[in-house]
């Protein structure tokens, strides 16, 4: 891969979970570099501490050890926006101001906070919904709103945490190829964390697969796939499948091996 300019650098980071007569090692010795606009996947068995990492990342958790560098390139905006698996957006809010919400609270001037809202929701096709609100949407459609109020939102980093995991596959092919267009166009720097395969391989510039608990890295994979990628295409390619393969069996060893 290009060499890029890093976006977040983790030094030895862990995270230890302590109860007054326990304590759990969620995360052990994490060094990791993701570049600016990279679109960077995690994968790991049940447990291993994805989303404990992600937490970190976004703030919401504390390392127990170890350094993180998130390289800030403007103090306008905000360092991060997190997508939750469960359907995060306010049901007394419209469709546009659900999308516009991050804005409004950094003091984004109503027209302009409406402007940038209506672009994200016309990317993600709900154009004809900017006025409903979440009890007319279908889970997929709500989904697609907490992806567009994150990107609207323009942080340095986007987090993502198994955000289409409760979707049907329908559904989740939709927003999966909504999302590879909106970074496409944004180049905004991505954590992505996914129990899918598929999922990681469709997406992603490098893929991460944690060991087993306590987590901490077991390899990086890099994604040579070409952009701009199709969904409905990419699967076909020998490729593709060659790197599913290669996952997979990377990832079995600490699945079975954590039985």
């Amino acid at each position: 891969m290009m060499a890029r300019e890093h976006s977040i650098v983790l030094k030895e980071v862990g995270k230890v979970f302590r109860s007054q007569h326990s304590s759990v090692t969620a995360l052990h010795n994490i060094n990791l570099e993701i570049g600016s606009g990279e679109f960077f996947s995690i994968v790991g068995p049940s447990g291993c501490g994805k989303t404990t990492l992600l937490r970190i990342l976004a703030g919401l958790e504390t390392a127990s050890g170890g350094g993180i560098e998130i390289n800030v390139t403007s103090k306008d905006r905000p360092v991060n926006s997190m997508v939750f698996q469960e359907q995060s957006v306010f049901p007394w809010m419209t469709v546009i101001d659900n999308v516009a919400y991050g804005l409004r609270l950094r003091g984004v001037p109503k027209k302009e906070r409406n402007t940038i809202a209506t672009h994200y929701i016309k990317m993600i096709g709900l154009t004809n919904f900017a006025a409903a609100y979440p009890h007319q949407l279908s889970g997929g459609m709500k989904q697609r709103v907490s992806v567009a109020r994150a990107f609207a939102n323009n942080p340095e980093i986007l987090l993502m945490d198994e955000p289409f995991g409760s979707l049907d596959e329908q559904n989740r092919i939709i927003l999966q190829q909504e999302l590879l267009k909106i970074w496409d166009m944004s180049k905004k720097t991505t954590v992505f964390i996914t129990h899918s395969i598929d999922e990681a391989l469709c997406l992603s510039d490098r893929i991460m697969i944690m060991t087993a608990h306590p987590g901490t890295v077991k390899t990086i994979i890099d994604i040579d796939l070409p952009r701009p990628r199709d969904i409905s295409t990419i699967r076909t390619s020998g490729r593709y499948n060659e790197l599913y393969q290669k996952i997979w069996l990377t990832l079995q060893e600490e699945v079975l091996g954590n039985k």
